[in-house]
Protein backbone atom coordinates (compact mmCIF):
# COMPACT_ATOMS: atom_id res chain seq x y z
CA UNK A 1 0.00 0.00 0.00
CA UNK A 2 2.79 2.10 0.87
CA UNK A 3 5.42 0.85 -1.53
CA UNK A 4 7.19 3.08 -4.11
CA UNK A 5 6.16 3.40 -7.59
CA UNK A 6 8.02 0.17 -9.62
CA UNK A 7 10.98 1.39 -11.63
CA UNK A 8 10.47 0.07 -14.74
CA UNK A 9 7.07 -2.12 -16.65
CA UNK A 10 6.74 -5.60 -16.47
CA UNK A 11 8.26 -6.89 -19.71
CA UNK A 12 4.30 -7.63 -21.04
CA UNK A 13 3.43 -4.05 -20.45
CA UNK A 14 6.52 -2.85 -21.91
CA UNK A 15 5.59 -4.53 -25.05
CA UNK A 16 2.15 -3.21 -24.58
CA UNK A 17 3.22 0.19 -24.00
CA UNK A 18 4.89 0.05 -28.00
CA UNK A 19 1.19 -0.12 -29.25
CA UNK A 20 0.05 3.50 -27.31
CA UNK A 21 -2.35 2.21 -25.35
CA UNK A 22 -3.25 3.93 -22.53
CA UNK A 23 -3.11 2.45 -18.80
CA UNK A 24 -6.41 3.51 -16.74
CA UNK A 25 -5.30 2.22 -13.39
CA UNK A 26 -3.98 -1.24 -11.05
CA UNK A 27 -6.82 -3.34 -10.68
CA UNK A 28 -7.62 -5.65 -7.05
CA UNK A 29 -7.21 -9.26 -6.88
CA UNK A 30 -6.87 -12.26 -4.38
CA UNK A 31 -3.97 -11.49 -1.87
CA UNK A 32 -0.94 -12.66 -2.84
CA UNK A 33 -2.24 -13.71 -6.01
CA UNK A 34 -3.35 -17.55 -4.47
CA UNK A 35 -6.91 -17.62 -3.84
CA UNK A 36 -9.63 -18.65 -6.21
CA UNK A 37 -12.07 -16.44 -4.73
CA UNK A 38 -11.53 -13.07 -5.66
CA UNK A 39 -11.44 -11.89 -1.96
CA UNK A 40 -8.85 -9.40 -0.68
CA UNK A 41 -9.67 -8.19 3.06
CA UNK A 42 -7.32 -5.54 2.70
CA UNK A 43 -7.30 -3.62 -0.13
CA UNK A 44 -11.62 -4.59 -1.07
CA UNK A 45 -12.57 -7.12 -3.03
CA UNK A 46 -14.51 -6.37 -6.41
CA UNK A 47 -18.22 -6.76 -6.72
CA UNK A 48 -19.39 -9.10 -9.45
CA UNK A 49 -21.34 -7.02 -11.83
CA UNK A 50 -24.14 -10.69 -12.47
CA UNK A 51 -24.33 -10.57 -8.71
CA UNK A 52 -22.79 -8.78 -6.23
CA UNK A 53 -23.38 -11.43 -3.33
CA UNK A 54 -20.93 -13.73 -5.09
CA UNK A 55 -17.59 -14.28 -5.20
CA UNK A 56 -16.23 -11.96 -8.33
CA UNK A 57 -13.29 -15.24 -8.93
CA UNK A 58 -9.87 -14.61 -8.64
CA UNK A 59 -6.97 -14.69 -8.61
CA UNK A 60 -7.34 -11.76 -11.11
CA UNK A 61 -10.99 -11.04 -9.99
CA UNK A 62 -10.36 -6.92 -10.53
CA UNK A 63 -9.59 -7.52 -14.03
CA UNK A 64 -13.16 -9.51 -14.69
CA UNK A 65 -14.45 -6.97 -12.94
CA UNK A 66 -13.24 -4.11 -15.01
CA UNK A 67 -13.81 -4.94 -18.36
CA UNK A 68 -17.20 -6.36 -17.18
CA UNK A 69 -18.28 -2.74 -16.11
CA UNK A 70 -16.42 -0.87 -19.29
CA UNK A 71 -13.74 0.50 -17.28
CA UNK A 72 -11.39 -0.64 -19.75
CA UNK A 73 -11.87 -2.33 -23.20
CA UNK A 74 -8.61 -4.97 -22.04
CA UNK A 75 -7.50 -6.21 -18.72
CA UNK A 76 -4.60 -8.54 -18.22
CA UNK A 77 -4.51 -11.20 -15.85
CA UNK A 78 -2.30 -14.34 -14.51
CA UNK A 79 -2.93 -17.80 -14.65
CA UNK A 80 -1.03 -20.21 -12.77
CA UNK A 81 -4.55 -22.64 -12.16
CA UNK A 82 -7.45 -20.29 -13.46
CA UNK A 83 -7.19 -16.92 -12.61
CA UNK A 84 -8.02 -15.76 -15.70
CA UNK A 85 -10.55 -18.03 -16.96
CA UNK A 86 -12.09 -18.35 -13.27
CA UNK A 87 -13.14 -14.75 -13.04
CA UNK A 88 -14.39 -14.57 -16.37
CA UNK A 89 -16.19 -17.10 -15.71
CA UNK A 90 -17.69 -15.72 -12.80
CA UNK A 91 -17.86 -12.07 -14.35
CA UNK A 92 -19.56 -13.03 -17.57
CA UNK A 93 -16.48 -11.98 -19.69
CA UNK A 94 -13.87 -13.38 -21.68
CA UNK A 95 -10.49 -14.60 -20.97
CA UNK A 96 -7.76 -16.31 -22.14
CA UNK A 97 -4.89 -18.25 -20.97
CA UNK A 98 -1.96 -18.32 -23.21
CA UNK A 99 0.02 -20.93 -24.06
CA UNK A 100 3.24 -21.58 -21.46
CA UNK A 101 6.35 -19.34 -22.83
CA UNK A 102 4.16 -17.57 -25.19
CA UNK A 103 3.96 -13.98 -23.28
CA UNK A 104 7.06 -13.16 -21.11
CA UNK A 105 6.97 -13.51 -17.49
CA UNK A 106 9.21 -11.20 -16.75
CA UNK A 107 8.45 -8.74 -13.90
CA UNK A 108 5.29 -10.10 -13.08
CA UNK A 109 4.86 -11.59 -9.42
CA UNK A 110 5.93 -15.43 -9.63
CA UNK A 111 4.05 -18.27 -8.29
CA UNK A 112 5.19 -21.33 -10.54
CA UNK A 113 7.21 -19.13 -13.26
CA UNK A 114 9.01 -22.54 -14.46
CA UNK A 115 5.96 -24.47 -14.59
CA UNK A 116 2.52 -23.11 -14.71
CA UNK A 117 2.59 -19.52 -14.87
CA UNK A 118 0.88 -17.46 -17.72
CA UNK A 119 -0.16 -14.07 -18.90
CA UNK A 120 -3.40 -13.54 -20.78
CA UNK A 121 -6.14 -10.90 -21.52
CA UNK A 122 -9.85 -10.46 -20.45
CA UNK A 123 -12.48 -8.63 -22.42
CA UNK A 124 -16.21 -8.49 -22.60
CA UNK A 125 -16.20 -10.22 -26.00
CA UNK A 126 -13.65 -12.20 -28.40
CA UNK A 127 -12.96 -9.16 -30.46
CA UNK A 128 -11.54 -7.22 -27.41
CA UNK A 129 -9.91 -10.29 -26.13
CA UNK A 130 -8.41 -10.29 -29.50
CA UNK A 131 -7.01 -6.63 -29.26
CA UNK A 132 -5.65 -7.84 -26.35
CA UNK A 133 -3.28 -10.79 -27.60
CA UNK A 134 -2.19 -7.86 -30.08
CA UNK A 135 -1.06 -5.94 -27.21
CA UNK A 136 0.94 -8.74 -25.77
CA UNK A 137 2.39 -10.27 -29.27
CA UNK A 138 2.58 -7.65 -32.27
CA UNK A 139 0.93 -9.37 -35.27
CA UNK A 140 -1.40 -11.37 -33.47
CA UNK A 141 -4.56 -9.82 -35.24
CA UNK A 142 -3.20 -10.53 -38.60
CA UNK A 143 -2.79 -14.22 -37.43
CA UNK A 144 -6.48 -14.42 -35.90
CA UNK A 145 -7.52 -12.97 -39.63
CA UNK A 146 -5.87 -15.87 -41.10
CA UNK A 147 -7.87 -18.81 -38.93
CA UNK A 148 -11.28 -17.00 -39.41
CA UNK A 149 -10.72 -17.17 -43.03
CA UNK A 150 -9.39 -20.28 -42.84
CA UNK A 151 -12.36 -21.88 -40.70
CA UNK A 152 -15.21 -19.12 -41.42
CA UNK A 153 -18.05 -21.71 -39.70
CA UNK A 154 -18.41 -24.57 -37.49
CA UNK A 155 -18.22 -27.33 -40.85
CA UNK A 156 -15.50 -29.78 -40.10
CA UNK A 157 -14.68 -28.62 -36.42
CA UNK A 158 -14.43 -31.45 -33.84
CA UNK A 159 -14.76 -30.84 -29.69
CA UNK A 160 -13.82 -33.21 -27.60
CA UNK A 161 -16.21 -33.30 -24.62
CA UNK A 162 -15.63 -33.97 -21.35
CA UNK A 163 -18.18 -34.21 -18.64
CA UNK A 164 -17.01 -34.12 -14.58
CA UNK A 165 -18.58 -35.57 -12.02
CA UNK A 166 -20.27 -33.30 -9.98
CA UNK A 167 -20.71 -30.30 -12.14
CA UNK A 168 -24.49 -28.74 -12.06
CA UNK A 169 -26.73 -30.37 -14.68
CA UNK A 170 -27.65 -27.27 -15.78
CA UNK A 171 -24.20 -26.36 -16.43
CA UNK A 172 -23.48 -29.30 -18.44
CA UNK A 173 -26.53 -28.42 -20.68
CA UNK A 174 -25.85 -24.92 -21.03
CA UNK A 175 -22.76 -26.20 -22.76
CA UNK A 176 -24.12 -28.52 -24.61
CA UNK A 177 -26.77 -26.56 -26.10
CA UNK A 178 -23.97 -23.85 -26.86
CA UNK A 179 -21.65 -26.41 -28.16
CA UNK A 180 -25.05 -27.52 -30.66
CA UNK A 181 -25.93 -24.43 -31.49
CA UNK A 182 -22.59 -23.71 -32.87
CA UNK A 183 -22.45 -26.30 -35.02
CA UNK A 184 -19.60 -28.07 -34.29
CA UNK A 185 -19.38 -31.83 -34.07
CA UNK A 186 -18.73 -32.91 -30.89
CA UNK A 187 -17.64 -36.42 -29.51
CA UNK A 188 -17.37 -37.63 -25.70
CA UNK A 189 -13.45 -38.45 -24.98
CA UNK A 190 -14.61 -40.68 -22.53
CA UNK A 191 -14.28 -41.81 -18.89
CA UNK A 192 -10.59 -42.72 -19.26
CA UNK A 193 -9.28 -39.53 -20.65
CA UNK A 194 -11.79 -37.43 -18.07
CA UNK A 195 -9.95 -39.74 -14.83
CA UNK A 196 -6.65 -38.22 -16.53
CA UNK A 197 -7.76 -34.93 -16.57
CA UNK A 198 -8.88 -35.01 -12.97
CA UNK A 199 -5.41 -36.16 -11.96
CA UNK A 200 -4.08 -33.62 -13.65
CA UNK A 201 -6.30 -30.91 -11.85
CA UNK A 202 -4.85 -32.45 -8.76
CA UNK A 203 -1.40 -32.67 -9.81
CA UNK A 204 -1.65 -29.25 -10.85
CA UNK A 205 -2.89 -27.62 -7.97
CA UNK A 206 -0.26 -29.55 -5.94
CA UNK A 207 2.75 -27.61 -8.08
CA UNK A 208 0.56 -24.22 -7.85
CA UNK A 209 0.68 -24.45 -3.51
CA UNK A 210 3.98 -25.39 -3.43
CA UNK A 211 5.14 -22.71 -6.29
CA UNK A 212 3.52 -20.19 -3.79
CA UNK A 213 4.61 -21.38 -0.86
CA UNK A 214 8.27 -21.33 -1.94
CA UNK A 215 7.56 -17.74 -3.18
CA UNK A 216 6.08 -16.36 -0.42
CA UNK A 217 7.90 -17.61 2.88
CA UNK A 218 9.08 -14.50 3.81
CA UNK A 219 7.39 -11.49 4.79
CA UNK A 220 8.09 -8.20 5.98
CA UNK A 221 5.11 -8.09 8.02
CA UNK A 222 3.19 -11.43 8.63
CA UNK A 223 0.49 -9.29 10.56
CA UNK A 224 -0.30 -8.03 7.37
CA UNK A 225 -1.08 -11.55 5.72
CA UNK A 226 -4.25 -12.90 5.97
CA UNK A 227 -4.76 -16.23 8.48
CA UNK A 228 -6.45 -17.98 5.48
CA UNK A 229 -3.49 -16.59 2.84
CA UNK A 230 -0.81 -17.77 5.43
CA UNK A 231 -3.03 -21.88 5.49
CA UNK A 232 -2.99 -21.89 2.19
CA UNK A 233 0.94 -21.31 1.61
CA UNK A 234 1.58 -23.58 4.56
CA UNK A 235 -0.64 -26.55 2.58
CA UNK A 236 2.21 -25.69 -0.21
CA UNK A 237 4.89 -26.38 2.69
CA UNK A 238 3.30 -29.88 3.39
CA UNK A 239 3.21 -31.01 -0.18
CA UNK A 240 6.39 -29.83 -0.68
CA UNK A 241 8.59 -33.30 -0.03
CA UNK A 242 5.47 -35.33 -0.31
CA UNK A 243 3.05 -34.87 -3.17
CA UNK A 244 5.28 -32.60 -5.01
CA UNK A 245 7.98 -34.56 -6.64
CA UNK A 246 5.33 -37.10 -8.03
CA UNK A 247 3.33 -34.49 -9.78
CA UNK A 248 6.23 -32.85 -11.49
CA UNK A 249 7.22 -36.38 -12.70
CA UNK A 250 3.66 -37.30 -14.27
CA UNK A 251 3.73 -33.39 -15.88
CA UNK A 252 5.79 -34.44 -19.17
CA UNK A 253 2.70 -37.52 -19.57
CA UNK A 254 0.07 -35.47 -19.24
CA UNK A 255 1.18 -33.06 -21.83
CA UNK A 256 1.95 -36.33 -24.25
CA UNK A 257 -2.01 -37.02 -23.36
CA UNK A 258 -3.24 -34.16 -24.57
CA UNK A 259 -0.93 -34.38 -27.76
CA UNK A 260 -2.46 -37.63 -28.54
CA UNK A 261 -6.33 -35.89 -27.96
CA UNK A 262 -5.88 -33.05 -30.19
CA UNK A 263 -4.84 -35.74 -33.21
CA UNK A 264 -8.48 -36.73 -33.39
CA UNK A 265 -10.29 -33.10 -32.20
CA UNK A 266 -9.73 -29.70 -32.27
CA UNK A 267 -10.81 -28.63 -29.52
CA UNK A 268 -11.57 -30.05 -26.09
CA UNK A 269 -14.54 -28.89 -23.94
CA UNK A 270 -15.76 -28.58 -20.61
CA UNK A 271 -17.38 -26.11 -18.25
CA UNK A 272 -14.50 -23.28 -16.94
CA UNK A 273 -16.86 -24.23 -13.57
CA UNK A 274 -18.77 -27.19 -12.41
CA UNK A 275 -21.38 -24.50 -11.26
CA UNK A 276 -22.16 -21.06 -10.30
CA UNK A 277 -20.17 -19.07 -7.91
CA UNK A 278 -20.65 -19.16 -4.66
CA UNK A 279 -22.39 -16.19 -2.41
CA UNK A 280 -19.56 -14.18 -0.50
CA UNK A 281 -19.22 -15.66 3.12
CA UNK A 282 -21.41 -13.01 5.86
CA UNK A 283 -18.17 -12.86 7.70
CA UNK A 284 -14.84 -13.27 5.34
CA UNK A 285 -13.75 -15.94 3.39
CA UNK A 286 -12.41 -18.89 5.63
CA UNK A 287 -10.19 -21.44 4.32
CA UNK A 288 -12.72 -23.98 4.17
CA UNK A 289 -14.50 -21.62 2.23
CA UNK A 290 -11.78 -21.19 -0.40
CA UNK A 291 -11.15 -25.05 -0.63
CA UNK A 292 -15.11 -25.35 -1.78
CA UNK A 293 -14.20 -22.69 -4.24
CA UNK A 294 -11.02 -23.89 -5.36
CA UNK A 295 -13.21 -27.58 -5.81
CA UNK A 296 -15.69 -25.63 -8.70
CA UNK A 297 -12.77 -25.01 -11.62
CA UNK A 298 -12.14 -27.17 -14.03
CA UNK A 299 -9.00 -25.14 -15.35
CA UNK A 300 -6.06 -26.71 -13.49
CA UNK A 301 -5.64 -29.62 -15.81
CA UNK A 302 -4.78 -26.89 -18.92
CA UNK A 303 -1.99 -25.40 -17.15
CA UNK A 304 -0.64 -28.73 -16.37
CA UNK A 305 -0.55 -29.44 -19.58
CA UNK A 306 1.19 -25.86 -20.94
CA UNK A 307 -1.64 -25.51 -23.37
CA UNK A 308 -4.18 -22.42 -24.10
CA UNK A 309 -7.70 -22.36 -23.04
CA UNK A 310 -10.43 -19.70 -23.37
CA UNK A 311 -13.19 -18.81 -21.49
CA UNK A 312 -16.23 -17.67 -23.53
CA UNK A 313 -19.92 -16.80 -21.65
CA UNK A 314 -22.77 -18.91 -22.50
CA UNK A 315 -25.99 -18.45 -21.17
CA UNK A 316 -27.89 -21.21 -18.57
CA UNK A 317 -31.60 -21.59 -17.67
CA UNK A 318 -33.41 -22.13 -14.51
CA UNK A 319 -30.58 -20.58 -12.56
CA UNK A 320 -30.95 -17.66 -10.52
CA UNK A 321 -27.90 -15.58 -12.67
CA UNK A 322 -28.20 -15.54 -16.37
CA UNK A 323 -24.28 -16.73 -17.62
CA UNK A 324 -22.14 -19.24 -17.39
CA UNK A 325 -18.97 -20.39 -19.22
CA UNK A 326 -17.72 -22.90 -21.18
CA UNK A 327 -13.73 -23.43 -21.85
CA UNK A 328 -12.21 -24.70 -24.74
CA UNK A 329 -8.85 -25.79 -25.00
CA UNK A 330 -6.21 -26.09 -27.89
CA UNK A 331 -3.03 -27.70 -28.83
CA UNK A 332 0.13 -25.26 -27.97
CA UNK A 333 0.31 -21.74 -29.84
CA UNK A 334 -3.66 -22.24 -31.25
CA UNK A 335 -4.26 -18.65 -29.57
CA UNK A 336 -5.40 -17.90 -33.07
CA UNK A 337 -7.68 -20.79 -33.76
CA UNK A 338 -9.12 -20.92 -30.02
CA UNK A 339 -10.70 -17.45 -30.58
CA UNK A 340 -12.14 -17.97 -33.69
CA UNK A 341 -13.83 -20.82 -32.41
CA UNK A 342 -14.70 -18.38 -29.69
CA UNK A 343 -16.18 -16.49 -31.84
CA UNK A 344 -18.37 -18.73 -33.57
CA UNK A 345 -19.24 -19.88 -29.80
CA UNK A 346 -20.36 -16.05 -29.69
CA UNK A 347 -22.10 -15.99 -32.36
CA UNK A 348 -24.24 -18.63 -31.86
CA UNK A 349 -25.60 -18.04 -28.49
CA UNK A 350 -26.94 -14.69 -29.13
CA UNK A 351 -28.41 -15.84 -31.76
CA UNK A 352 -30.28 -18.35 -29.96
Amino acid sequence: KHASPAKRDAKCLAIARQSGVQFVGKTNLSELAVAVSGMNAYYGTPRNPLDRGRIPGGSSSGSAVAVANDEADVAFGTDTAGSIRVPAACCGVVGLKTTFGLVPIDGVYPIAPNRLDTIGPLAKDIAGTVRGMDLLQAGFSGRYRQAVAAKPSADGIRIGRVYVEGTNPNVDRAVDDALAATGFKVVNLGSEFTEKWIQAQKDAATVAAVGAWLYDQKFKNESQVTIRTKAVLALGGLQYKTAYPEALRKQAAWKSELGRAFEHVDFIALPTLKNLPPHVPLFGGTVAFEARALALQNTQAVNFGGVPALAVPIPIKHQSIPLTSLQLVGPRFAEPDLLNAGRLVEAAVKNH
